[in-house]
């Protein structure tokens, strides 16, 4: 796509026909082209929206107007600063981003399904704009990350269980009081708590033993307890299960644990989308229906965060 050429649609309609006009109006606003001044429209050229003026002329001549498509060449800077402008989708996020902040207020009198359904909605409305932004920036972004905590919050309605944000600060610990211990969480786990499993087995206490509990009053006398209400790890402030794991045991310095944390934080609670996120899900997806219980699951999935871990730290070592 040349930054400095544009297609520009050039129309003029008769004075009567007021249903034509307004149909083109809407053609020409869902293509996202920007309006140098009545009858001239622009989209950048190479855009897909451009092959769409062939049929918006055919539908002018139709009704008795005239119309042609061009190409505009802007010569210089100032020039190019001036048409961008008409390409400003800054409003269109701001009331996306609003609907939003409603959206999410509101979620939990609307309960699980009905929030859902809106989930679906805002994000088409997401995606509209993101077709007709051409020149992405920071408003964009702000709407992405209001909409992923839309989306957790919402998931969040689905999972009763999950654990509260608790406070405080997290501390420092000594590996060596942590070894050959019984760990209890919630049955059926998932994400965080399977990468927690993971990484518990993994770094922390190799020879760990895990108990699968209804209920946080069920945890054996003496057993640790993670991602639960009153658990001995669990959410703290913004931080998931695992990260909390990460930062008790001196392990957030490793970087391709944090870039599975990442992973893990997006698809536990939401927040800023990561690229391996989706394909994390759907193979843990496949593990979780192909696995006869729980202990199944944690082995089939630790296989899995191995292959993740291996990978994230042979690129963040390469030169």
């Amino acid at each position: 796509m040349n930054n400095k050429t544009f297609s520009a649609l050039v129309l003029s309609l008769p004075s009567k026909g007021a249903t034509v006009r307004m149909r083109i109006w809407r053609a020409l606003r869902g293509m996202g082209c920007g309006v140098l001044r009545d009858g001239v429209y622009l989209v950048p050229a190479g855009a897909a929206q451009a092959s769409g003026f062939a049929a918006l002329e055919s539908q002018v001549k139709a009704a008795g107007g005239l119309a042609m498509t061009v190409e505009l060449n802007l010569k210089t800077a100032a020039q190019l600063e001036t048409v961008r402008k008409l390409f400003e989708r800054t409003a269109d996020y701001a009331q996306l981003i609003t609907r939003i902040d409603a959206a999410r207020k509101s979620a939990t009198r609307l309960g699980q399904p009905k929030a859902a359904t809106l989930v679906k909605r805002l994000r088409r409305a997401y995606a509209d704009i993101i077709e007709i932004d051409f020149y992405p920036g920071q408003a964009g972004k702000q709407a992405r990350n209001a909409l992923a905590g839309l989306e957790a919050t919402v998931q969040r309605l689905s999972s009763a269980d999950e654990p509260r944000q608790a406070k405080g600060r997290i501390r420092r610990l000594d590996h060596a009081r942590y070894q050959k211990r019984i760990w209890a969480t919630r049955k059926n786990p998932w994400v965080d708590r399977l990468a927690s499993a993971w990484l518990i087995k993994r770094f922390i206490d190799c020879k760990a033993r895990f108990a699968w509990i209804d209920t946080p009053k069920d945890r054996p006398r003496g057993a640790l307890g993670f991602d639960f209400d009153g658990a001995d790890f669990t959410h703290v402030g913004n931080r998931v299960t695992f990260e909390v794991l990460l930062a008790c045991f001196g392990l957030d310095s490793d970087a391709g644990l944090n870039q599975l944390a990442a992973a893990i934080h997006y698809l536990d609670v939401g927040g800023i989308p990561v690229a391996d996120a989706q394909g994390l899900e759907i193979i843990l997806k496949g593990a979780r229906d192909s696995a006869r219980g729980d202990n199944e699951l944690v082995a089939t999935a630790a296989r899995i965060f191995d292959h993740m871990y291996s990978a994230y730290k042979a690129a963040a070592s390469a030169p």
